[in-house]
């Protein structure tokens, strides 16, 4: 029966030295690092190209289907101008924030990250 208690899980984690228990620790402290950095970078990433097409839809000036148009006196241009400038702004701090975070993430984990 000793023989079996030396070849079980147990005994071998507990007979572990400090090198494998830190290894052990920096692997699953770097994989979940790792995960959770790797989503952040392909989230922005996923949000600025929903921004971008956003701002790109903005210019489509037929409202209900591709025969129809806007009329001019119901176009508002400064909400218009408003609205592009402010989206402008998102996507460029968001761009901004997506080559930090991949610069980041590259350093960090020693690995290129390719985003589609």
């Amino acid at each position: 029966m000793e023989d079996n208690l030396s070849q079980g899980a147990f005994f071998g984690s507990l007979k572990r030295n400090n090198d494998k228990i830190r290894d052990d620790r920096a692997k699953s402290i770097v994989e979940d690092a790792q995960l959770m950095y790797k989503r952040k970078v392909e989230d922005l990433s996923l949000l600025l190209k929903r921004l971008k097409r956003d701002q790109e839809n903005m210019l489509d000036m037929s409202p209900t289907d591709a025969n129809s148009l806007v009329l001019a006196s119901d176009f508002d241009a400064q909400q218009y101008v408003d609205k592009d400038l402010e989206m402008a702004v998102k996507i460029r701090n968001l761009e901004i924030k997506l080559n930090v975070a991949t610069k980041r993430y590259e350093y960090l984990f020693g690995e290129e990250l390719n985003l589609i």
